[in-house]
């Protein structure tokens, strides 16, 4: 766990199931993009022996050797993406949630009829080029978390019943029920209707915002993967502040220009100082002056039924470690608990046989890095009561006798936000 946080190369590979042409290769080096790509002969070895295997009616999912991990994922059986990682002990659902999001971005950018009836490669290959900024920010080093949690990255906004009632009197001025103001890639405030939006496009339209270069307006056409995979939307996007911009999901009206500057300005204009007190939300997420204890480094909030969290590893100023190295704790202890100790997977049903083995699912868990004596090893605490999960990431100065109480404070102390 401690060496997992180096980064590593990861490589993501897209191939027609059918032939096994290439589509597309992305790869990245310690959390930043690379130039390197895979020799087509181990391209040809790793779809072969997915093939293989499916020719004997065996699933292959994943494979280990002595310094990288590959997972393999077919999609409609159209589409087959692998990854392979060099990071060491990463974790199969880190891997399998990845492929699943850059699916998803697939998708949300070229619509899921040209995946799974593919008439001409060569103009799928550059159709799928418009969705490289995306995927390529899932293989980065991201300071979200959605793309793991498949849940939406949230801020909490310091005046936000006012900014929830200028959105929802936006969004009927403009004819649609689906508006959301989002800071840096995560939302901000939403109306209903956005709320409602399936996963993934949930998670995927506020992520595909912060990963486009910043521009004053846009109308980017795009599918919805789970309500609406094979007939466009249009996704609006004004610019309020830099980093801070409005999202709009519509149909053919109203036009970009009914919005801009007119209807923005007489909704927005009024509200500049609570949009100004958005823009530090963004790696923060929480208002300033939220009273958190000081040997919080880094916490990770989910609400499993509504689907959002809220992430950050800069809550109280700098300290060590880094904030990279904070989101990489924080992300291989979301692993870790996800996987072997708070099963089901958020917000599906408990499927337990019975309501002693529910009783039996573990409600607090703690990691300690490093040595356990005082004031060395960052400490790692997850705590889940009903629909919420918490996780902190702790200094060394944090006695392990007190994690749990200090744990079930914060998250009380959270509850009326998310």
């Amino acid at each position: 766990m401690g060496e997992e946080g180096t980064g590593g190369t990861v490589h993501l590979l897209c191939l027609a199931a059918s032939s096994g042409v290439p589509l597309f290769c992305r790869s990245s080096r310690g959390g930043a993009p690379a130039r390197q790509q895979l020799p087509f002969s181990v391209i040809g070895s790793l779809n072969g022996v997915h093939m293989f295997g499916q020719n004997l009616e065996v699933q292959l999912s994943s494979a280990r050797t002595e310094n990288t991990t590959v997972v393999w994922k077919s999609f409609h059986d159209s589409i087959t993406l692998i990854v392979l990682s060099s990071e060491v002990g990463i974790s199969e659902l880190r891997l399998e949630r990845l492929l699943q999001m850059v699916f998803g971005a697939m998708v949300l950018l070229v619509g899921l009829e040209e995946l799974t009836n593919i008439r001409n490669v060569e103009r799928l290959k550059k159709d799928l080029r418009a969705s490289y900024c995306l995927i390529d920010s899932f293989l980065g080093d991201s300071e979200l978390i959605g793309d793991l949690t498949q849940c939406v990255d949230c801020v909490i906004p310091p005046e936000g019943t006012l900014l929830q009632e200028a959105l929802s009197g936006f969004a009927e001025a403009a004819g649609t029920a689906f508006v959301s103001l989002v800071v840096s890639g995560r939302v901000v405030a939403a109306t209903e209707g956005w709320w409602r939006l399936g996963t993934p496009e949930a998670v995927l339209l506020p992520w595909l915002v912060g990963s486009l270069p910043p521009q004053t307006a846009r109308d980017y056409p795009v599918y919805l993967p789970h309500g609406s995979p094979t007939i466009p939307h249009r996704l609006l996007t004004l610019t309020l502040l830099p980093s801070l911009e409005l999202c709009l999901l519509c149909g053919p009206s109203p036009p970009l220009s009914q919005l801009y500057p007119q209807l923005l300005e007489r909704w927005w204009q009024p509200l500049l100082d609570p949009l100004r007190a958005c823009l530090p939300l963004g790696p923060r997420a929480l208002p300033i002056g939220f009273p958190l204890h000081t040997d919080i480094l880094g916490l990770l909030l989910l609400h499993l039924e509504l689907k959002r969290c809220l992430f950050t590893v800069e809550p109280l100023g700098d300290k060590e470690p880094s904030p990279e190295q904070r989101r990489r704790l924080l992300r291989n202890f979301y692993t870790l608990v996800t996987s072997t100790h708070f099963p089901p997977e958020p917000g599906s049903p408990e499927k337990t046989e019975d309501a002693f083995h529910q009783a039996q699912l573990p409600r607090a868990c703690y990691l300690v890095l490093g040595t356990e004596e005082p004031g060395s090893g960052v400490r790692l605490v997850a705590l889940q009561l009903g629909l919420r999960r918490l996780l902190l990431l702790l200094s060394p100065q944090s006695p392990t006798h007190g994690l749990r109480s200090l744990a079930t404070h914060t998250l009380h102390a959270l509850t009326p936000l998310l």
